[in-house]
This record gives C-alpha cells, structure tokens and sequence, in this order.
C-alpha cells in the first residue's frame, strides 16, 4: 500500500474494522426472497438501523404497482417490498450513487434457509455473496469515507431495493431518480471468485404472450376449436429460431391446456430476450411482433403481448473505462488486482449506465455459485473489498474521472 496517501491509509483501516463478517452472517439468516414481504420488511428494518449511523435522510420507500400474468391468463397486481433510499450531502460538488438489493432468489419455503462454515474456509449461506456481503462491505466504506476530512466534498445517494432479483420492475424509477446528476456509481453485486468484474453486460426483456384461442370437443368437432397450446408452440418454436450473435431467445415455458377431450383454448407463452445492443433490442421486438402476428393469423387466434425489456445493454463506454480504470488504479495501490469481463448477466448496473452514468457493478464480495443451496462467501474479500470502495470513493471525491 505504498502509494496509499495517509488520509486513505486511515480510511482502509477503519472500513476494515467494521464488523462486516457478524453483519452479513446476520442479515443471510433473514430469508428475503423477493415474495417474502415479511422477511423484506425484517431485513428492511435492519438494513435502516445499520445504515442510519450515516449522516443525511434515511426513509423506506413504498414500491411502485407492477402487473404479472398469471396461468390463468388474467394480470395482477403484485407486492413488492419497501426500498431504502438514503440522501446525503446533495449540494456537494461530488455527487455519487451507491446500490445494492435486499431480496434474494430463495423464497421462504426453500430448504436453503441457513449458514454453515465449509471446509476450506467459505461462508455458505443465502445471500451471503449475492448480496448481503457486499451491503456490509457498502455500509463499511461509507462509514470510512464519514470519518475522513474529504466527506465535506462528496455527496452520494444509497439505494438497496426489494426486487432486483425479478427485474427490479417495482424500482426502475427509482433507480432512475437517484442517477440523475450523478459522477459515477458503484452497484455492489458480486465479484468473481478470483475478483474479476463484470465489464460490459448484455440486456434482457421478459415477456409472457397470452394465447386466445376456441375450446371444442376433441373428438367430436375439434375443427370448430382453436387450439391455443398448438398456437403458443408454434410461437415458440419460431421465436427459438431467431439466432444471431447479438441476440439469444429463450423460450421458457407454456402455461395452459386441460382435458385430453377438450380443445385448449388458453395458452400463455413465457419467453426471455438477451440483446447484446441497442440494435438486437429493436430487431427482438420486430421478431416479436412479426412472430405474433402470423401465428395469429395462421392459427385464428388472438395474441396479447405482455412484458418489456427492462434492463438495456450495458457498454462498456468512455466514462465507464475511465471508471474501471481508476477501479484497477486503486486495486494497485492496494495490491489487488483487478480486471474485467464482459458478461451475459443483468443486474441495476444495466438501469444506471442507460441514465448515462458510468457504473461498476461487481464492487461487493468475491464468491460463487450464487443463485443455488451451494452459493458461498470468501470471507477474507470482506476487508479486501471494503478497501477498494474506500479508496475509489476517496479519489472519486477527491480527483473525479480524470
């Protein structure tokens, strides 16, 4: 650390301090999956006491309304959890923006509910890499930029939302809001094992097309019928046939059917979009329409289309180099280091970087196999990663991009 300056060499040594271990073993005993509304709200809770030890204006915000389809083809209003915002210093010369996620991909009846320490060493526990570890790591940086002469020059906003894990479809405007006018942000998802960053990231749309068809006997008049399932299979099998470099389709599931005797006259079609651009955007929403289109004709039957691409692609743009380079600058310094890329994944860094702001969005633990029973924690990139935010905050208030 021999080009730290002293300011920052007594900022790392705070942020390492910090209790950053016991906070994420406890707050990954909190099952949060995005549906469990009391476990979000219990986390919610926690998270606000934790991070009220910062200056400014803490509040939960309510989610905004967000409409799913269900099997039976009708949409619905679903709740969502409480978001925390935080406001500090916003006449500062140096506004930043800080993000995480609360909710996890686990529900409440999941077996995988609890921590255990592994052999080698890891902490394998729900969302303990993705992402509670890193929240704890956040909270520890910012209380370490607190304590330092520089916090006079820096003002930040910090959003954990409830839903990331499903699109974050609840606080898209939120999210929006908070990048507004902002330097740079820091998303704190998790790093690879081996600490390499996610760079440049593709997009992703989600979308559930509801089939209306005409239900007849099967076997005395099923000319009469329309067959709905054979219609969304038939949708699906030609939006699977639309395969170019930028841009994969996943067809994923189709609702619907009934009676062997009965012709179905309901079908509902899930399907997920992963543009690489802009560009594989509008050619996936062409494909979509035309698809639909001729399978309603072909077919006689009535689509309705349902979803949007939520998340834009995410380049890796000249603000952004200059980001993750001071990023790797700053890993130097510190004797980590630090590379990048790209990725087919998605997470709230794809919302701050089409606001326009340069955004790395793996700055939290490094760890694994998230996502199932077997995601795990390397419990000594807490005090690593803490000090490379700490360091990166500083210069960012410090020195900007240049």
């Amino acid at each position: 650390m021999n080009e730290l300056s002293p300011i920052e060499r007594a900022a790392v040594a705070f942020a390492q301090a910090s209790p950053m271990l016991a906070r994420t073993e406890a707050w990954a005993a909190i099952n949060s999956g995005t549906r469990n509304l009391p476990g979000l709200a219990t986390i919610a809770d926690l998270l606000a006491d934790a991070f009220s030890v910062l200056p400014g204006h803490l509040a939960l915000i309510e989610p905004d309304p967000v409409e799913t389809v269900l099997a039976d083809g009708q949409t619905r209003a679903i709740e969502h959890g409480r978001h925390l915002h935080l406001a500090v210093r916003p006449d500062a010369p140096v506004q930043l923006l800080f993000t995480g996620h609360m909710d996890t991909v686990f529900p409440a009846d999941h077996p995988f509910q609890s921590g255990r320490w592994l052999d080698n060493g890891h902490l394998n526990a729900p969302g303990a890499a993705d992402m509670k570890g890193g929240l704890a790591l956040l909270l520890a940086a910012l209380e370490a930029v607190e304590a330092s002469p520089v916090a006079a020059h820096l003002g930040y906003e910090v959003l954990i939302n409830s839903d990331e894990e499903t699109g974050s479809l609840s606080s898209a405007a939120l999210i929006e809001g908070a990048a507004r006018g902002k330097l740079a942000a820091l998303t704190y998802e998790p790093a690879l094992p081996d600490g390499t960053l996610a760079g440049a990231r593709g997009g992703t749309g989600n979308f559930s097309l509801v089939v209306h068809g005409k239900s007849a006997h099967a076997g005395r008049n099923p000319e009469e019928g329309r067959n709905a399932l054979v219609a969304a299979a038939d949708l699906a099998l030609r939006l699977a046939a639309v395969r170019e470099p930028m841009l994969a389709v996943n067809p994923a599931r189709i609702d619907g059917g009934g009676p062997n005797n009965v012709v179905p006259d309901l079908a509902i079609l899930r399907v997920n979009f992963r543009p690489r651009d802009a560009d594989a955007i509008a050619r996936a929403q062409a494909a979509l329409d035309a698809a639909a289109q001729e399978v309603a004709t072909s077919h006689d039957v009535h689509i309705h289309v349902h979803g949007s691409f939520n998340r834009p692609p995410k380049p890796l743009d000249a603000g952004a180099e200059k980001l993750f380079g001071l990023v790797k600058r700053a890993g130097a310094d510190l004797g980590i280091p630090v590379s990048w890329k790209a990725t087919g994944g998605v997470c709230d860094g794809n919302n701050i970087a089409a606001c326009g702001v340069p955004v790395v969005d793996t700055m939290g633990v490094r760890g694994g196999l998230i996502h199932s029973p077997e995601e795990y924690l390397i419990p000594e990139s807490l005090p690593e990663r803490a000090a490379l935010s700490t360091v990166t905050i500083l210069r960012l208030a410090e020195k900007g991009l240049s």
